[in-house]
């Protein structure tokens, strides 16, 4: 049997008020959150707290993530933190570190893949995770009561074979994928290359959109509606 579950964080001005959820099915979530933290911090304990709350029960778990940060971190770049003692190449240490740690505890002899999917285009179970963190950032913003669900309950599994990890199935997303070379070992690798298995955040890249008074206002209002920044709805829109 095997559970399906979307896990999803949130944070008010990244970093700030924020919030985590993961999601099965109205009958079977749970949320929390902190006052101030950043996006990344709710994507990892979104998936963290899923295992926990999983940890009892022997089925296979298939977690549907839109965090590449998360996915990456758990199925490429960590095996590399660890052998370096939780460091990136260049010797500074790994954001993150305590959670993903506590992560890499929970993983431990679990079987499981992740499936990253698109934020915001409608993907029910991830758009109800999203709801839910986003509403526990609300709530630490406004200081009202915060929104939990009831956890895992039982009955909320379905049938699927096991996960097969295939050629037709990146790599990437087994638990046991690591990068085939070590960039550390091989000093073929250009910085460029090694920069894959040590990255924490993801690559950013510049872009300029000219727009109206009347655009730019309308941006500006849609976006403080959401609590979000103009810069995170022009993204959630990609």
């Amino acid at each position: 049997m095997t559970i399906i579950a979307a896990a999803d964080g949130s944070a008010l001005g990244n970093p700030g008020p924020a919030g985590w959820a993961w999601y099965v099915d109205d009958g079977c979530w749970d949320a929390g959150g902190w006052k101030h933290a950043t996006n990344n911090q709710g994507e990892l304990k979104a998936v963290l707290e899923l295992f926990r709350a999983t940890a009892h029960l022997d089925d296979d778990l298939l977690v549907l993530c839109d965090s590449q940060y998360v996915i990456n971190s758990v199925t490429k770049w960590m095996p590399g933190w660890k052998r370096k003692g939780w460091r990136k190449a260049d010797g500074s240490p790994v954001m993150n570190v305590e959670l993903l740690k506590e992560l890499d505890e929970a993983l431990n002899g679990r079987d499981y893949v992740f499936e990253w999917v698109k934020g915001h285009v409608g993907h029910e179970l991830n758009e109800a995770a999203d709801a839910r963190a986003r509403a526990v950032a609300e709530a630490y913003r406004r200081g009202t009561a915060i929104p939990t669900g009831p956890g895992f309950t039982a009955g909320h599994t379905v049938s699927r074979p096991r996960p097969v990890i295939t050629p037709e199935v990146p790599a990437a997303l087994s638990r046991d994928a690591e990068p085939e070379v070590d960039p550390a070992r091989d000093p073929a690798l250009s910085a460029e290359d090694d920069a894959l298995f040590t990255l924490d955040e993801p690559t950013w890249h510049p872009f300029t959109v000219s727009l109206t008074e009347d655009e730019h206002e309308r941006l500006h209002r849609r976006a403080r509606d959401r609590g979000i920044t103009p810069e995170e709805l022009l993204r959630s829109l990609i």
